[in-house]
């Protein structure tokens, strides 16, 4: 009797063993999909496994097979386990995160041939290229992979980087690479068609990392140490760790682009695990000055002004010799606080408890983690007096000052007030670039707090050739150090010498335990007994760090606790998790594991 081993979508761990009826013994093989009856619901399974042996006495039959060929070939199943593994997820979901919305849904479809493995050579050395025009380096790998009948996928942040990537693609290279991502037109189509040939060019997004491409060569993942990256919903994996897997199974190539790579890939570098390849930038580089708050004068001091003197003086030279500036606060709105000027009480989202933000444009009080928004109140809610003040920086308060103080100059076409955001599109290049309330971002409660503000500062740079002027109490920092002084790793050795230090990422690996529920009481319990319970159990694989209420502590009305804890190896630790987790019962509360939060 042949029995199949198989793995569900469900976050429960596997396999399961289920009895091969006859009649498909000779058409079963490892990969294709199934359908069985599991806790008395009919589910979609993956075959992983087919043996004459089983331990378990009393087994179902497989109810029927779905898929005449397997989806998934021997290197993705190999990756999706590894996944399982890092990530503290079951094998069945890291699978259901690599295919398709139609294939996790059972929907049956005809197999195209699959394209042939060829024979290839071992994997050459890897690549962190670190630069604002890194173009040019992707299409030379690009076309000699190509040359090679080698496979490429290149991943980027969002479509509008695919888009421009592919224009670019088929003008240089004069072929025409494949897009795929999550919930496109014709997913699955696209999907199956990559799969049937030999080699191709995939461009995408984050889930293109698992494009079923044969015989793949080179990943190039653009702006890697973007967070956008990391997976939202469980399995929370990746693409950077999913593509190290996914090249050393394969023998593949990568490259890391980036203006401001991630700590982690700075320290595979230092690990002479990536080689380092720095691209000198095109245009000159700007003159960078820190303004000390904590050093201007007491009147300036005092008026407590948005912008010291310094700032409004370089401000009126640029618009006095018509050129353009750029205002950058990381934070919309007018006022990020709005309260009662009687009893103190801010006003606050009812399904998230975080601080409404007031919009002056819409004259609105708006979630910035939901969709709620209200009308301002006339009285306060709390103690029904009549006067609710705001206090906190937004853009809107920015410009709304801008107004008062240049009078003359026109808003988005002289001086431009924007968040982050404004890096992504670059069109606009300025002759000077201010940058407020910095410090807002590098005092959060966060480790990556530092390396997140010098990569936010190092894109404004790709703005800029002339001037660009920061405000912070934190003058001798050395994110602000590392760009004056135009050196990169001056920032990077020094932040990684102090997360070794404190024993953070990339040195070891950061875990959180989350858990929600729509009863604060009923999570906070659940949450301090699963601590306890944790901490009680001797480990030198984990190490229990805290247990706090979440950040935020309610989003869209459920309450959140998180326990963080501290691992060597993360195999292990996801081990560990896996055995003691499933033994809980938390009846209406869903816990998830984080594995490298970003």
């Amino acid at each position: 009797m042949l029995y199949a081993e198989v793995v569900l979508g469900l976050p429960v761990d596997g396999p399961f063993d289920y009895i091969v009826p006859a009649d498909l013994e000779n058409k079963i093989s490892l990969g294709v999909r199934v359908w069985v009856n599991f806790r008395n619901k009919k589910e979609v399974a993956y075959v992983v496994g087919l043996s004459n042996k089983t331990t378990i006495k009393k087994l179902k039959e497989i109810s029927a097979l779905i898929d005449a060929e397997p989806i998934l070939g021997q290197k993705l199943l190999l990756l999706t386990r590894q996944l399982a593994d890092y990530y503290c997820c079951s094998w069945g979901e890291a699978i259901e995160a690599a295919i398709p919305d139609e294939l996790r849904k059972g929907k049956e479809i005809g197999l195209a041939p699959l394209g042939s493995a060829l024979p290839r050579a071992g994997c050459p050395r890897s690549l962190l290229l670190q630069g604002f025009d890194r173009t040019d380096a992707y299409l030379k790998e690009i076309k000699l992979a190509v040359l090679n009948r080698e496979s490429v996928i290149v991943i980027f942040t969002d479509i509008n980087a695919v888009l421009k990537a592919k224009e670019i693609i088929q003008q240089s290279l004069k072929i025409i690479p494949q897009f795929l991502y999550r919930k496109q037109p014709k997913e699955l189509q696209i999907w199956f068609s990559v799969k049937a040939v030999d080699f191709s060019v995939i461009l995408g997004t984050r889930s293109s990392i698992f494009a079923p491409v044969n015989n793949l060569g080179l990943i190039i993942l653009d702006q890697e140490e973007n967070q956008v990256y990391k997976q939202e919903q469980a399995p929370h994996y990746h693409v950077r760790e999913v593509a190290l897997m996914r090249a050393e199974i394969e023998s593949a190539r990568i490259i890391f682009g980036s203006h401001s790579p991630s700590l982690e890939s700075f320290y595979l570098v230092e690990k002479k695990q990536l080689e380092y390849q720095s691209i000198p930038s095109r245009s000159a580089y700007p003159q960078v000055q820190v303004i000390d708050l904590r050093r201007l004068a007491y009147a300036e001091r005092k008026s407590k002004t948005l912008f010291s003197k310094f700032l409004i003086d370089a401000i009126a030279n640029v618009l006095a010799q018509k050129g353009k500036v750029l205002l950058l606060i990381n934070r919309k709105g007018f006022a990020t606080t709005a309260a009662c000027y009687n009893c103190g009480v801010a006003l606050k989202c009812p399904r998230c408890n975080i601080n409404l933000v007031f919009h002056f444009d819409e004259d609105k009080l708006k979630c910035h983690h939901c969709n709620f928004k209200m009308e301002v109140p006339k009285i306060c809610p709390s103690c029904n007096a009549g006067y609710i003040k705001y206090s906190g920086l937004g853009t809107e308060k920015v410009e709304s000052e801008l107004a008062r103080i240049f009078p003359q100059a026109r808003l988005d076409a002289d001086i431009f007030v924007a968040t982050s955001s404004v890096i992504k599109h670059g069109e606009i290049n300025f002759d000077l670039i201010g940058v407020l309330a910095i410090d807002n971002s590098l005092n959060r409660v966060d480790f990556r707090a530092a390396e997140k503000t010098f990569s936010l500062l190092m894109g404004l740079v790709s703005l800029t050739s002339k001037s660009i002027i920061i405000q912070s109490a934190n003058a001798n920092h050395h994110c602000f150090q590392a760009l004056i002084k135009n050196d990169p790793q001056l920032f990077y050795k020094e932040e990684l010498k102090q997360r070794e230090q404190l024993n953070f990422a990339p040195f070891k690996h950061m875990i959180l335990v989350r858990l929600r529920g729509e009863s604060l009481e009923k999570v906070k319990q659940v949450a301090s007994d699963l601590f306890e319970k944790l901490n009680k159990i001797k480990t030198s694989s984990i190490k229990m760090l805290s247990l706090n209420p979440g950040q935020p502590a309610k989003l869209r009305g459920n309450f959140y606790y998180q326990i963080l804890m501290r691992a060597s190896s993360v195999e292990k630790a996801s081990h560990f998790l896996k055995l003691h987790l499933k033994d809980g019962h938390y009846s209406g509360i869903i816990v998830t594991v984080d594995v490298d939060p970003v």
